[in-house]
């Protein structure tokens, strides 16, 4: 017998969670020639490059666990770094795949609690897990079996790379607050870990589940109750500074992915000011080295989707490159692909999709030659 359920909460049979049934809509990567569309409750799904469906993918039989939306590629290595979130034990488990697609390492997470667990983070040296103020709830029926608890303290895990670094993992007590998707963490000329990304408070977060699960209650309310914050974990003092530094709402927070796990200079966000459903959506690209932002507003009533980075073949910058994001248009049956110069936000080009795409949450730019590896 099986349970439906909707993203966020597994297929369940009398065995257990069914991990090869998923919807597979909230991300698709490409890794070792192989195009992977992933919803966090499950495996993965393998796609061939016309998008028809392989099947699910579990590394040769390497992956027992669910597969993170978020898994971090290292732009050094090549290695595929993710995780498989439970709401019970074991709560969290950590896997590397190596550049040609081969798991070689698993390790339960000593310490992880059943809070919610939907992106982490990946330096040079250190990977960051996030706990926040919201766990598993079997009594939520959004069909996100998740919800704010005040009991679940908010913590940040920090655990050396490496086959025994689950062993080392330290947790860190944070502020209570929620951030579902990091936009980035590295090793400062200190040695300290600096972790940044958008967070809520408790009201934030109870108006952004309803945004989620298209729930009423989703009124404009102040933008104080969204903040983009930094954490500087320093481990040799065993202590975390915490601030906000900026309080417009954003969600999904995108780099050039060259930078991951590195000091970047740029990151880029979808802006939701008015938080009322229509009004003042936008892409905003902060500059961290200046303190500042912009932002390319895209219209009434249009709401766009995750900004992706895409390099320019013949950058040398950062920021040279361009952001591709779909816009919706919330009052007309009608969608576009969004152009977007990532250094100054200018607009390239827009192109006009045949039939309404709605916004989506998370895509990835894939070159035709990265599906040309050799997977033998």
């Amino acid at each position: 017998m099986h349970t439906p359920a909707l993203d966020g909460a597994p297929y369940m049979t009398e065995h257990g969670p069914d991990l090869t049934a998923s919807t597979a809509g909230t991300h698709v990567i490409e890794h070792a020639g192989r195009l992977l569309a992933l919803c966090e409750a499950n495996f993965p799904f393998e796609l061939t490059r016309d998008l028809d469906t392989v099947g699910a993918h579990d590394f040769n039989g390497k992956l027992r666990s669910a597969m993170t939306a978020h898994p971090k590629t290292d732009p050094v290595t090549g290695e595929l770094h993710f995780f498989g979130s439970s709401p019970v034990p074991p709560y969290l488990t950590y896997h590397v795949a190596d550049a040609k697609g081969e798991i070689t390492h698993s390790a339960e997470i000593p310490g992880a609690t059943a809070s919610l667990k939907h992106d982490f983070a990946l330096t040079r040296r250190h990977v960051v897990f996030i706990e926040g103020t919201v766990t598993f709830d079997p009594n939520e029926h959004s069909g996100i079996p998740y919800a704010w608890n005040d009991d679940q303290p908010a913590r940040i895990g920090v655990m050396p790379r490496g086959a025994d670094g689950a062993a080392h993992i330290r947790w860190f007590s944070i502020e209570p607050g929620n951030m579902l998707h990091a936009a980035n963490a590295y090793e400062d000329d200190q040695g300290r870990i600096v972790l940044e990304g958008p967070t809520v408070d408790r009201e934030g977060f109870h108006l952004s589940w309803n945004w989620w699960v298209g729930a009423p209650g989703r009124g404009a309310e102040p933008n104080a109750r969204s903040y983009t914050r930094r954490w500087v974990i320093d481990l040799a003092a065993g202590r975390v500074g915490e601030q906000i530094i900026d309080d417009l709402a954003v969600e999904f927070p995108t780099l050039n992915e060259a930078y991951l796990g590195a000091e970047n200079r740029y990151q880029y966000a979808v802006s939701f000011p008015d938080q009322d459903g229509l009004g003042g959506y936008g892409i905003v690209k902060y500059d961290r080295t200046r303190g500042s932002r912009r932002v390319h507003e895209v219209g009434d009533a249009r709401l766009p989707s995750e900004a992706v980075f895409v390099p320019a073949a013949d950058g040398t910058r950062e920021d040279d490159g361009y952001l591709l994001t779909v816009v919706s248009d919330l009052k007309q049956n009608s969608s576009r692909l969004l152009v977007l110069d990532a250094s100054d936000l200018g607009r390239v080009a827009a192109v006009h999709l045949p039939r309404r795409v709605t916004a989506g949450i998370h895509g990835s730019w894939i070159p035709d030659t990265a599906l040309d590896a050799d997977r033998s």
